[in-house]
């Protein structure tokens, strides 16, 4: 069977390749909105329209795989940010507070023609980040406007004291869950194709 990533993230392209399964990219080409306020419901839409907007540029069938995460604390969402400005302000609010990392996915299963969406939460417990560690950060990072909440995916997982739930989640996609609900779909992992 063949696999579909509605991404260009490297490191969701790392996660799968971890696991050995063979993939083709087929980036979304819509534009990322929703309406919704709550943040698990507002990435879930968003990994939605991902994949439908891979699966329309397919000419056969494939089970296509689709993500949106963002950080949120308080009701506020921190998108990646614009600015090495936004970035440290984000570092501050983050500094010595829980924050949550929710992902949406959404299987399109092209086969069967079925979908399913379904998200992951992840709380990271972070120390107190002094504004040194902030202006090294945001003056080194090489990822900072390309990850949601300019954090975790680089150098500022030192500053993480604790972080409950799936890791895989905070780089992008929790592999857990994704094998449950293939397993939902009825397909096993010997059903795809592996890496050469």
């Amino acid at each position: 069977m063949k696999l579909v990533l509605a991404t260009g993230s490297k490191r969701r392209h790392e996660l799968i390749n971890m696991i050995g399964l063979k993939y083709e990219v087929v980036k979304s080409t819509v534009e990322e909105h929703s309406d919704a306020t709550e943040p698990t419901q507002y990435v879930m839409d968003l990994s939605r329209d991902k994949a439908n907007s891979s699966a329309s540029q397919l000419t056969e069938k494939a089970v296509v795989l689709a993500a949106d995460t963002v950080m949120y604390m308080n009701g506020k969402i921190f998108e990646k940010p614009k600015s090495k400005e936004e970035a440290a302000n984000n570092l501050r609010v983050m500094s010595e507070n829980v924050v949550y990392m929710t992902t949406g996915m959404t299987i399109k299963d092209l086969y069967q023609d079925k979908e399913l969406v379904f998200s992951d939460i992840t709380e990271l417990h972070f120390g107190k980040i002094s504004e040194d560690d902030i202006e090294w950060y945001i003056n080194n990072e090489k990822e900072l406007l390309n990850c949601a909440g300019a954090v975790i995916q680089g150098k500022a997982a030192m500053f993480l004291d604790k972080v409950v739930g799936d890791y895989g989640n905070v780089l992008g996609i929790s592999l857990n869950k994704i094998h449950s609900k293939f397993a939902e779909l009825g397909y096993k992992m010997s059903d795809f194709e592996l890496n050469d």
